[in-house]
C-alpha cells in the first residue's frame, strides 16, 4: 500500500519509492540518505505533531511534516515475513 511518509503510524516500515519535493529541501532529503529502495520506519511524533523522527539505516533523523509529505512509500508488510 502507498502512503506518504507523514501517514505512516507510529513503529511502521516502508520502503521509498519516489520524491515529489524539489529544489534544495529534494536535496537535503537526498542527503539524509533518504533515498529511492531505503527502508524507512517512523520512530515518533512530536507532542504537538511537528516535527517527525523516522529512523533510515541507523540514523534517526527529524523532519518537518510538510516536507515528509512529498516523500512516498510503500509499507513493508510483515505478516508475509513468517519463519518456518
Amino acid at each position: 500500500m502507498k502512503k506518504k511518509l507523514n501517514q505512516l503510524a507510529v513503529d511502521e516500515q516502508a520502503v521509498i519509492i519516489q520524491h515529489h519535493a524539489e529544489g534544495a529541501i529534494r536535496q537535503r532529503l537526498m542527503d539524509l540518505g533518504l533515498l529511492p529502495q531505503t527502508s524507512i520506519k517512523l520512530v515518533r511524533y512530536a507532542p504537538l505533531g511537528d516535527p517527525i523522527q523516522v529512523k533510515v539505516g541507523r540514523a534517526n533523523v527529524s523532519l518537518r511534516r510538510a516536507e515528509a509529505e512529498t516523500v512516498w512509500v510503500e509499507l513493508i508488510d510483515s505478516g508475509k515475513e513468517t519463519r518456518q
